[in-house]
This record gives C-alpha cells, sequence and structure tokens, in this order.
C-alpha cells in the first residue's frame, strides 16, 4: 500500500488506476484528502481494503456520526461520479446508502455508514436473490431528465469492449463466444425504449448491498435509464459456476417471476455482462476468476440458437 495524506492506498485501487490511466487521479489524492477533512470537518478512519475503483474510508463527523468517504476514480468519460451522485440524490437514501455531502468538482462522496455486505452473510444463492431483486426494485421509477446513459448505450459501450478487449487478449475464449454476446447486445439496444425505461443501480450484486438495520440497501451505483432487465442481467453474471448445475433456464424465470419482468431479456442482459466481465476480470485480475466467467460463457453460448 501507498500512503495519501496518513491514509493507506490499497494496491488493488493503485493497480487499477495505472491500468485505467488514472495516475493523475492518484497524485492527487493526498491534497483532495486533507481538504476535505478540513473543509468537511471529518475524520478519516480506516481504508476498506475491498475497493478496486475509488479510495473508500470510514470517516467521522464532527459530532460523532458515523460516515464514509468515497473517492471514485476519475477516467475514461469522466462523469461516473457524477452519474453516482445522480443517483443517491434521486433516490435520497432509499434502497441506496444516503448521500449526505458531495463535491462537484471531485466526485467526491459522504455517505452514510452501513453493516456487513450480503456476501459477507452467506446467505443461500435464492435467498440472496430474494434480497437484490427487492433492494433493486426500490430505486425503479421514471427519471427521464436525469441525464444518465441509456440501455442502448450501455449494451453499445460493453458490446465495442468485448471487441476490443477479445482481440487484446489474443482471443481467450472462442469466437462464438464473442458473437453470441455481440447479438444478444445488439437485441438489448434495438430494444430500448424510452417509455419503459427507469432508473436502475446497473451494478446489483451481493458485494454492493450493505446491511441497513433490519433491511439493506445498495452502494456503489453506475446509474442508468434502461428497461429493468437490465439490472437482473448483471445476476445472470454473478454465481457462474451455479449455472453450470441444472437448467441455467431457471435462474432468469425465477428472476423474472419475482419481478414482473421479461426472462429473455435478463438472459441476454446477462450473456453480455458476463462475457465483458470475464474479459475485464482477465485483464485487471484475478485471472482466475476471469477464466471462469469466460468458461461459463462458452457453455451458455451453446444454448444459443
Amino acid at each position: 500500500m501507498g500512503a495519501v495524506a496518513g491514509v493507506e492506498v490499497p494496491e488493488t485501487v493503485r493497480s487499477f488506476a495505472r491500468a485505467a490511466g488514472a495516475d493523475d487521479w492518484l497524485a492527487a489524492l493526498p491534497d483532495l484528502v486533507a481538504r476535505l477533512e478540513r473543509d468537511w470537518r471529518i475524520t478519516i478512519g480506516a481504508v476498506y481494503p475491498d475497493a478496486t475503483e475509488a479510495l473508500v474510508a470510514a470517516a467521522t463527523l464532527a459530532d460523532g456520526t458515523p460516515a464514509v468517504l468515497k473517492l471514485l476514480m476519475q477516467r475514461g468519460h469522466g462523469r461516473h461520479a457524477a452519474e453516482e451522485i445522480t443517483v443517491l440524490r434521486l433516490v435520497n437514501g432509499e434502497g441506496c446508502a444516503r448521500l449526505l455531502r458531495h463535491d462537484d468538482e471531485s466526485g467526491a462522496m459522504l455517505l452514510e455508514r452501513l453493516g456487513p455486505s450480503l456476501y459477507r452473510i452467506g446467505l443461500p444463492i435464492e435467498q440472496r436473490h430474494e434480497i437484490l431483486c427487492r433492494v433493486a426494485m426500490r430505486l425503479w421509477r421514471p427519471a427521464p431528465d436525469s441525464g444518465l446513459p441509456t440501455g442502448a448505450e450501455k449494451a453499445a459501450r460493453l458490446a465495442a469492449y468485448v471487441e476490443s478487449a477479445w482481440d487484446r487478449l489474443d482471443r481467450p475464449c472462442p469466437e462464438r463466444t464473442i458473437q453470441v454476446a455481440l447479438a444478444d447486445a445488439a437485441k438489448r439496444a434495438a430494444a430500448y425504449d424510452p417509455e419503459r425505461a427507469v432508473l436502475l443501480h446497473g451494478d446489483v450484486h451481493q458485494w454492493n448491498t450493505l446491511q441497513a438495520g433490519v433491511d439493506w440497501k445498495l452502494v456503489d451505483p453506475d446509474g442508468l435509464l434502461a428497461e429493468p432487465e437490465a439490472d437482473l442481467g448483471v445476476l445472470m453474471r454473478e454465481d457462474p459456476a451455479e449455472l453450470l448445475t441444472g437448467d441455467p433456464w431457471e435462474r432468469p424465470h425465477r428472476l423474472a417471476a419475482r419481478t414482473g419482468t421479461d426472462p429473455v431479456a435478463i438472459w441476454e442482459w446477462g450473456t453480455i455482462e458476463r462475457t465483458s466481465n470475464g474479459l475485464l476480470t482477465l485483464e485487471t485480475g484475478p485471472e482466475a476468476a476471469g477464466r471462469e466467467f469466460l468458461a461459463v460463457a462458452d457453455r451458455l453460448a451453446n444454448l444459443a440458437g
């Protein structure tokens, strides 16, 4: 780890920043942390080690209220923090961690502190999915003027990444796997309907779901205006090995029945999520996890017509 104003930046965050070309963001962290401690009158505590794309640390307000400071990596189109802040402001603590303060210039966020993640609780997959569906649905609402990316834009972005990463990584999975993922991405992009699009979290999984008293809340929203099935496609990406036992179509049908959505759309979003995430994880690590995602993507691609 490297120290930033007395705060240790996890090596995973440093590695991701270097890979993403965010060295300037890393270099600016010491001054930013010091300024926020002064301006927001907070005391920074321990860093959360599981983050990859942000410096996330415990914080305490001047009145003793526990909170969390999140400094999201500035990279790519540079709007990741702005989009997350938009989601948090729209939901105002319903289904997501409450936003206490934010800084538009740096994208810094001060959030309510929640409990352990759903991952750490270790519930069976069906029970996890019940919780994840319930908490995701709390966010789903019209937000037509929010300026967030659309489902069509997300599908196109993931498809472009899949094509470029497959070549860049020396084609680590069969071409058919890529063709199926690109075909499903094209279907979901074409299916985008502004009348049906709602506010989505964009990355609903058990690591992003934390205890909030007797209930649960999501953290780290990507922010998206899309059909609800796009959120549920992430649940088709996670727990990949589970999809190889029994009927893999059982999962999208179960998720669809719980949420009143379309199992085929869930499956198609899952295909592009799983393939793109496999390539990304292969590229950024851990490599073994990336290969597992792609192995499942290969097997399920053979179920396509």
